[in-house]
């Protein structure tokens, strides 16, 4: 019976002495899934080809595929009493795009070069309920009603699912009396910093649950820049990120009880 072939070892190159430098020895391939381009996916991963991969990725988002993962994480959490409604905090930040395209627009805050902005809502504790993609030109205090018409309803107790949180926090991004009536209208409390007025209302208290988030969103090297020039992989990338994010608080919060 014939020996098991031995794997190939990698060469090292050995010194000698007045040949100048030693040849540095060949690079440690260290694959990086969240910024590597889909023709470079191995297939020996067993997803098949890089655009398989980006074919299934865009027709999932199309589908709702994370919209509905997410709105499964969110009721784990509510039926263990670990989502907090008594207020929800608003924030964006802005990204660069390496392309033009959709929801891309000139960046207020990098001499006009293209970027978008991610707009994120969270709970009280900083767990994701939406989040949405707009231009980086695109005003803050235009995103709440959209965001907060996009929370699911969230089951998980007895009674009616819930989608509303008693209270709205948000920065002088969002200062305006029309978007407060509205978000009124909606039977939740505006606390939103006033323009012109000193510093020190005390809602940095609350809000940095939400700058938190957006830090853990930008963890994921694919979206510190926009690299798609289509807008819905990039979202979809972004609903993958909202689902992961969720379920570490899952795995944090329900796990135990």
């Amino acid at each position: 019976m014939a020996a098991p072939a031995e794997a190939p070892l990698q060469h090292q190159p050995h010194h000698r002495r007045g040949e100048g430098r030693p040849r540095p020895s060949p690079p440690r391939v260290s694959l990086r899934l969240e910024r590597a381009p889909w023709e470079y996916l191995p297939q020996e991963l067993g997803f098949g080809s890089g655009m398989t991969c980006w074919r299934r990725l865009a027709a999932w988002n199309e589908a709702g595929v994370w919209d509905r993962l997410h709105l499964v994480l969110l009721a784990k959490l509510r039926a263990a009493k670990q989502l907090d409604w008594s207020r929800a905090v608003i924030d964006s930040s802005h990204v660069r795009a390496a392309r033009r395209g959709p929801k891309s627009g000139p960046s207020p805050v990098d001499r006009a070069r293209p970027g978008s902005k991610h707009h994120i809502l969270v709970d009280g504790q900083g767990i994701p309920l939406a989040m949405s993609l707009t231009g980086g030109n695109r005003n803050d205090v235009t995103q709440p009603m959209p965001l907060l018409a996009k929370i699911p309803s969230v089951p998980g107790l007895v009674g009616r699912p819930r989608r509303r949180p008693d209270i709205l926090l948000g920065d002088r991004g969002y200062d305006h009396d029309k978007y407060r009536r509205l978000v009124w209208a909606q039977g939740i409390k505006p606390v939103i910093a006033r323009r012109g007025v000193p510093h020190g209302s005390g809602l940095g208290v609350h809000r940095w649950v939400v700058e938190r988030t957006i830090a853990w969103f930008h963890g994921f090297r694919r979206l510190c820049i926009r690299w798609e020039r289509r807008d819905d992989i990039h979202e979809a990338f972004l609903g993958l990120a909202t689902c992961l994010i969720t379920h570490r608080h899952v795995q944090r919060l329900c796990m135990d009880l």
